[in-house]
């Protein structure tokens, strides 16, 4: 598992969410490449028919809490319908947070 793995792992066993910002500065890393780390992961996740880990990040400044625009359209572009960007974060969201209790 990537260090990044490990971190979105790690915020769904404590059923929480974190910025792009901070987890870009945990991790060392360039907002440019977590982007692109972050895109292969929802790859990997559509293929293997996953929720999206990335769906456990949000914009610094989201009211309501929400991924940035990129994370809906890279969904979209992976074949999930995303016109209730609410609705559709949540429920990935709350698969993450149910995986860790479930037993393997």
């Amino acid at each position: 598992m990537t260090r990044l793995e490990d971190a979105l792992a790690a915020l769904a066993a404590a059923g929480e969410t974190t910025t792009y910002g901070a987890l870009a500065k945990d991790l060392s890393l360039r907002m440019a490449d977590l982007t692109a780390q972050l895109e292969a992961l929802m790859e990997q996740d559509a293929a293997a028919n996953r929720p999206f880990r990335a769906a456990l990040l949000r914009q610094r400044l989201s009211p309501d809490q929400l991924p940035a625009p990129g994370f809906f359209l890279k969904a979209a572009a992976l074949g999930h319908p995303t016109d209730d960007p609410a609705a559709f974060t949540k429920a990935h969201r709350e698969a993450h947070f149910l995986s860790p209790n479930i037993p393997g």
